[in-house]
This record gives structure tokens, sequence and C-alpha cells, in this order.
């Protein structure tokens, strides 16, 4: 298949939905770009799929390496996927500074920094172009034990609202999705994951093929904010 005109950016493309978005631009024909702290276990080989290993949890390692990836591109960017994010969960008093600096650094700030940083390119080209974020059920409604986790997942839903409205008269679209339970390495270092059952979680390919939907999607529409849920909300302690 021949590529498509427009490189594609997408964070934390190692693993989880990141991964499964990369698998699938590259079928449709999208250049990509993929962004992450260690592409080891990434299975994703593609002469369209280039592998970028970087920090996104440090703003100035992300500052000064982003800038030397992007001057790197040739010709346009059709779009940036912002996916990246980490969760620490627990009581507010249970988590120490770190884990808040972190949970910021890379669900919050690193996406911003990212938009900043690509904005005015997108803004001078003449094509349509996207930027989407990866949110969460959890910039919907706070919940228990995830105080922090929301908190960097509503600023990022407010953060996508703003900047909307901001590239209107742009050829820039804004879009958010806020996938529930998704079965991913999200999980690995928490106490808890969604119930076995196929109708327990979201695959990431499902948020994968949102992805591709937006980007295909004619230029004079705009796709805001999508929620997704798993069919049976079920979670379950790890032994």
């Amino acid at each position: 298949m021949d590529a498509i005109e427009g490189t594609v950016i997408v964070s934390g493309a190692s693993s989880g939905i990141g991964l499964a978005t990369s698998h699938l631009l590259v079928q449709a024909g999208y250049p990509v770009i993929g962004l992450g702290r260690d592409f080891a276990k990434c299975d994703l080989d593609h002469p369209l799929f280039r592998k970028e290993t970087l920090d996104l949890s440090d703003p100035d390692e992300l500052g000064e390496q982003f800038v030397r990836i992007l001057s790197s591109v040739d010709g346009e960017v059709r779009g940036l996927v912002n996916n990246a994010g980490i969760g620490k969960m627990g009581h507010l008093e249970q988590l120490s500074r770190q884990d808040i600096s972190s949970v910021f650094n890379l669900n919050t700030l690193s996406p911003v920094l990212l938009t900043r940083t690509l904005l005015p390119r997108l803004k001078s080209q003449s094509r349509n172009s996207d930027i989407v974020f990866i949110g969460s059920e959890a910039a919907l409604r706070g919940a228990q034990q995830g105080s922090v986790y929301c908190a960097s997942k509503f600023a990022i839903r407010g953060f996508s609202q703003a900047l909307r409205e901001e590239c209107a008269s742009s050829p820039v679209r804004v879009a958010l999705i806020n996938p529930g339970a998704v079965r991913t390495p999200f999980f690995d270092s928490l106490q808890f994951e969604p119930g076995a059952d196929e109708d327990n979680a979201i695959e990431p390919g499902d948020v994968a093929r949102l992805v591709l939907d937006i980007l295909q999607m004619r230029p004079g529409t705009v796709i805001d904010e999508i929620n997704m849920s798993p069919r049976k909300k079920v979670w379950q302690r790890k032994s």
C-alpha cells in the first residue's frame, strides 16, 4: 500500500492503545512516528513505522527531543495522538509527592507540551490535521482512590475543549476519546484489573479504530468527544 501524505505522531506507542493505533495506521497507509520510553517489547516492524525513544515524563528532555524529531519530518504532519499515560491509585495521603508528579507530568504536562510545540506547524499547513487526546472515563466523574489520576484526566478534558475553540478558525481539529477500562499493560503496576470476560474491558484495537475514523472524517466535521465503556463493568483484585 502506498503511504498517505502526512505523518501521524503517536505518544506511548510501544504498547497498549498506542501500539494498536500505530498498527492500524500503518496498515491504512499512514507514516507513523511512535514516541515511547522503551520499545524492547514492541512487536511492530513496518517500513512506515519509525520508533523514537524518549522519556515523555521528563519535561526538559521532552521539549528538546521533540523539536529534534519534528525537524526531521519532511512534509506535513497529519496528526498527533496524545496517548501516553500512567495510573497511580490510592487515597491521597497514601500517594507520595513523586507519585503525584509522575502522574501529572505524563498524563497532563506531556500532551500539553507536545501539542504546544507542534501546533504552530499544524496551523500553518494548508491541509486538515487532527490532534487526538486519549482521555479516560476518569475525566467524567471522580472516583474513590483516583483523585490524582482523575484530576490529571479532568485537566486534559478541559484543555482539549479550550484548544478546540482556539483552533476553530484553523485547519486543526481537536478530538477527545474517553475510554473506560482497556485491557492493556496500564494495569500491570496496579492492584486491580478488569474482569476476565471479554465484556469486562475495551480492547486497544477498539480505541485505535476510533482514532482512524477521526483522521478519515471529512474536513468539515469535527468529532468533539467520544465516551467508551465495556458492556459490563467488572473489576477484580489481583491475587
